[in-house]
């Protein structure tokens, strides 16, 4: 295996995790398999390619970063790699569905799968293999559900069954038995490995109000480890900031969703580049970018959910260097989340217009504009729609919506929790994973005495350890057959 390893990738090894995925894979077994953020779960579908001579097509929430896959891909001589989403246009869209076959990695975003012409094509060229990148994205019960990963099952279904590799960085076990469910995953193989990323320093500054907060970011972005990402959920917020940390001659630039598309790109661009030092953003940014050496990440505003802080720091400290997680918190940040997850429940009237509209064949464009809906309303509102059979559907339906909020509640407070714990931060994260802390670490939190130690004196710690005593104590690994 590492022969190949070595001509097609460059690598001399495997990383924690990479083996075992792949030999479930090769061996024809539905896979579900939990690695952390930056521990190179693309070569987990990009290796059995090459071994079985196959074609693999991967969904994908990230646009942003598909075509960041696509081009990583490329980079290393593989030119057989085509990635199909929104950003293209009608005739770029058209020149690669006319010209499916002649690729070997598609990557293909959920809305495509409303296209007949998209599936039509993709069933007579043939997959081998299908991943499921995100996967988390499929579970009504996950912080980032996506109604139109609920088509997958029935995708997998129309390929004829190919063999299923289901990634994702953060699910809990109830997450991960309804990705199973809903993929309809049998005699599955699920690797779970440890979402601890022993690198990464976390660290909560308490602080008493909003103008201290941020005086103590400016401070941060002059003085600590760059590059770095500054996470915000108020665009303003991050905007008004960003200005301000212009003027200290910061070299840092702002991101969200209304940003032009192609000034999102220039952005991540220079940033990769090395032109930028901070990114001030909403996470519309940290699931989209590939950098190796972000040093910092900086939560402004309080995470909604344990599993989106575990994404959002994990973009840091990817080359296996020293890092740092900082989250800021005021008194009664947590109001922000939960406020969020209640606005994205609709009320009782647009629930019954939206119903009678969406049963009429009125376009998804037109109920949006007439009911002032959200993005994240309207493909929620869509899927309880479109599953909702009973006499009472409004209330069915509101009775739905009602318990995800409840969901979404009780994620809020568990990100409380972990800012508000008196013991190890790190122990705290692991615990939601049903995870144990096997080792202690030097450059662990602010609760062990966070001892912030040199990148060459961290390297010179890690000598100390044989490949097998850092694979043993890091990475505890949990295999099951279902």
């Amino acid at each position: 295996m590492e022969k190949l390893l070595a001509e097609k990738f460059g690598y001399r090894s495997f990383r924690t995790g990479q083996k075992e995925i792949i030999q479930s894979v090769l061996n024809r077994q539905d896979t579900i398999a939990m690695l952390p953020t930056g521990t190179g779960k693309s070569l987990c579908y990009q290796y059995p390619s090459y071994v079985n001579n196959e074609r693999v097509l991967i969904i994908s929430p990230l646009l942003s970063l598909m075509q960041d896959q696509v081009d990583q891909i490329k980079l290393r001589g593989e030119k057989r790699a085509a990635a199909l989403n929104s950003f293209l246009s009608f005739k770029e869209k058209k020149f690669l569905i006319d010209r499916l076959e002649a690729f070997r990695f598609i990557f293909l975003s959920p809305e495509m799968l409303n296209s007949k012409e998209v599936l039509h094509k993709i069933k007579e060229i043939g997959i081998g293999l299908l991943v499921i990148d995100e996967a988390h994205c499929i579970s009504q019960w996950g912080p980032d559900f996506r109604p139109d990963y609920l088509k997958l099952g029935e995708l997998k279904r129309t390929l004829n069954n190919p063999c299923t590799l289901a990634l994702t960085a953060t699910a809990t076990n109830e997450i991960r038995k309804d990705i199973a469910e809903r993929l309809n995953l049998s005699g599955w193989k699920e690797w779970v490995f440890s979402v601890n990323r022993p690198n990464i320093s976390l660290d909560v500054v308490k602080l008493s109000s909003v103008e201290e907060k941020e005086q103590k970011l400016l401070s941060i972005v002059s003085k600590e480890p760059s590059p770095g990402i500054v996470f915000f959920s108020s665009k303003k917020k991050a905007e008004a900031l960003q200005a301000a940390a212009s003027e200290q001659n910061i070299r840092s630039a702002v991101y969200h969703g209304d940003i032009e598309n192609d000034q999102r790109i220039l952005i991540q661009q220079q940033f990769i580049a090395g032109q930028l030092d901070w990114i001030f953003a909403t996470n519309a940014f940290g699931m989209g970018i590939n950098k190796e050496n972000i040093r910092s990440v900086v939560h402004f505003h309080m995470p909604s959910s344990i599993e989106n802080f575990l994404q959002e720091i994990g973009r840091s400290g990817r080359d296996g260097e020293p890092a740092q997680s900082i989250l800021l918190y005021s008194g009664n940040d947590e109001f922000i989340p939960l406020q969020l997850a209640e606005i994205e429940k609709p009320t009782l009237d647009q629930i019954r217009e939206f119903y009678v509209q969406f049963k009429r064949g009125k376009p998804f464009e037109l109920i949006q504009q007439e009911l002032m809906l959200s993005d994240t309303q309207l493909r929620v509102l869509t899927y309880y729609a479109e599953n909702q059979s009973g006499t009472e559907w409004e209330k069915e339906i509101d009775r739905a919506l009602e318990k995800r909020i409840v969901s979404k509640r009780q994620k809020v407070m568990e990100m409380k929790s972990y800012i508000d714990t008196e013991y190890c931060r790190r122990e705290k994260l692991l615990s939601f994973f049903q995870e144990t802390l096997f080792v202690n670490h030097n450059n662990c939190c602010d609760l062990c005495g966070l001892t912030k130690i040199s990148v060459s004196e961290q390297s010179q710690q890690q000598i100390n350890f044989s490949w097998k005593e850092k694979l043993d104590k890091l990475f505890a690994v949990r295999t099951n057959d279902t």
